[in-house]
């Protein structure tokens, strides 16, 4: 999905994130707020944190005084030139919450376009449709996977590509790696370079990434495929592509994923993102998590890649022992620190 071409960018948008705002379960909504290119935040709805401010929220004092209000009426009031509502929440079980109907209503009444991380489609809803018809809004479904037509098997065109790929990877979920790849692609921007990026989750889609599918609805026999054409896709109009992993190699349930993604980027260059503190998986209680080393080794092992840097959690990278290139994003040249250790590595391997 190419969010890009269906906006003004950067639009003004009111970022629904309710119940959830400044915690792990709002991270669509967090990174909207903070990150997005496509769209800009003027208001939150989210009555439990009412009355403060997104900077205050995310305890980030480079985001903007943006209101958190309890709806959509108030954010409304707060930002009449609001074009879209961007759904930045998707609750347990992916249904559409009852108590959220009235501000999705709201909104679409006023004519505004709604962007919906939900695993239920709206578009796909004769009641939504017809109420976003009548009042000329757009229905965009971030989750939804590509028409049947538009699958495709990997076939290694991406070998041929003259722009460099540098894939984020991870020794878990939820340990960062959307946000490193934004990182890395804002830093090599920042440095002149010609870059575009590749988002594999909902919340890159609504970010702003070149291209975006939300990689775990793609029918696994395609999913290198898919991937592999959206780098395709970026790379002709950029001289470096920076793509969104998903999961660990050394991860149970998820790994087939990261695999798919390994492969259909087919990168130059990898970035590993850890949390060095963490010893059990996220949401898994039954597994642990391999570490740095045996991940680097099936990359390396399973891909022609050079694993180059460690994006990692660690108030001070020093003291973890990695033996690579190893920065903090959140930290002061965090991010100029990894692209450095991408751009040495990528200038040995065209050596």
């Amino acid at each position: 999905m190419d969010l890009r071409s269906a906006f003004d960018v950067p639009a003004p948008a009111i970022v629904l994130a309710e119940g959830e705002f400044g915690t792990p379960h709002g991270k669509t909504a967090n990174g909207v707020v903070l990150h997005s290119e496509l769209f800009d935040a003027r208001a939150v709805v989210d009555s439990t944190t009412a009355g403060r401010t997104a900077s205050d929220c995310l305890e980030r004092p480079d985001v903007p005084e943006i209101s958190v209000v309890e709806s959509t009426a108030r954010a409304l009031e707060v930002a009449p030139e609001a074009a879209a509502l961007v759904i930045g929440v998707a609750p347990a079980g992916g249904q559409l919450p009852e108590s959220w109907v009235a501000d999705i209503e709201t909104a679409i009444e006023n004519g505004l376009d709604v962007v919906s991380g939900l695993h239920t489609f709206l578009s796909e809803d004769d009641e939504w449709q017809a109420l976003a018809e009548a009042h000329g809004a757009r229905l965009f479904d971030v989750r939804k996977p590509p028409a049947a037509d538009r699958l495709r098997v990997g076939d290694g065109r991406v070998d041929d590509l003259d722009a460099d790929v540098v894939l984020t990877l991870g020794t878990d979920c939820a340990v960062g790696k959307r946000t490193t790849t934004f990182e890395l692609y804002r830093a090599a921007r920042e440095a002149g370079l010609d870059a575009g990026w590749v988002a594999t989750g909902q919340t890159g889609v609504m970010v702003g990434a070149h291209r975006g599918t939300v990689i775990d609805r793609v029918p696994a026999d395609f999913t290198a495929g898919v991937v592999e054409e959206m780098v395709c896709d970026v790379a002709e109009a950029h001289e470096i592509v920076f793509v969104e992993g998903q999961a660990a190699l050394t991860h149970r349930a998820y790994s087939g994923v990261t695999l798919s993604l390994l492969h259909g980027a087919w990168p130059d260059s990898v970035v590993l993102v850890d949390e060095p503190a963490r010893r059990m998986r996220e949401d898994f209680d039954r597994f642990t998590v391999d570490g740095v080393e045996k991940e680097r080794r099936l990359v390396e092992a399973l891909s022609e890649a050079t694993v180059t840097a460690i994006s990692t959690w660690a108030d001070d990278p020093a003291s973890v022992g990695y033996d690579l290139p190893a920065a903090n994003v959140y930290h002061e040249d965090g991010p100029e620190t990894l692209l450095a250790a991408v751009r040495g590595s990528l200038s040995v391997t065209h050596d």
